[in-house]
């Protein structure tokens, strides 16, 4: 078989807290992977400490590159494009009553450029909580909620 049956998702696919970067951009509240040095299910620091490296605080910076991205994944032939949502750019600290516009408009920009290259996007959502409500103090130190 030489191509794709008709109807085949072919793309790539990252994770908002791995890819976009932009950690303080645009009203994006913290997530436990901002106070993370060496990925998820390492050491995590109570705040971001200065001088100290954080992977995903530049990350690719994929939101502030993603137009360029996507359209060498056209080139690709990619028709879908697998991403979530940074809960924490919707929802800052997690309970507001109004989702944070600007979060809004980033992801409803990035959807409408992958329509417009006709990729289908692929859409979950990341809920690496805020930092402060990510642990519980117990006698054997903090442990995830």
């Amino acid at each position: 078989m030489s191509v794709f049956p008709k109807g085949f998702l072919w793309g790539g696919a990252i994770a908002a807290n791995q890819a976009e970067g932009a950690w303080q951009t645009d009203g994006k509240g913290p997530s436990i992977s901002d106070v993370t040095p060496h990925g998820l299910g390492g050491e995590i620091d109570k705040k971001p400490i200065p001088g100290k490296y954080y992977p995903n605080h530049e990350a690719i910076d994929f939101y502030h590159r993603y137009q360029g991205d996507l359209q060498y994944m056209q080139e690709m032939g990619f028709n879908c494009f697998r991403t979530s949502i940074a809960w924490s750019r919707i929802f800052p600290d997690g309970e507001e009553a109004e989702p944070n516009e600007a979060g809004l408009k980033y992801y409803d920009d990035l959807f409408t450029t992958m329509h417009k290259l006709g990729m289908e996007p692929v859409v979950t959502i990341s809920t690496t909580r805020p930092r402060w409500r990510c642990t519980i103090s117990t006698a054997a130190g903090p442990t995830a909620t």
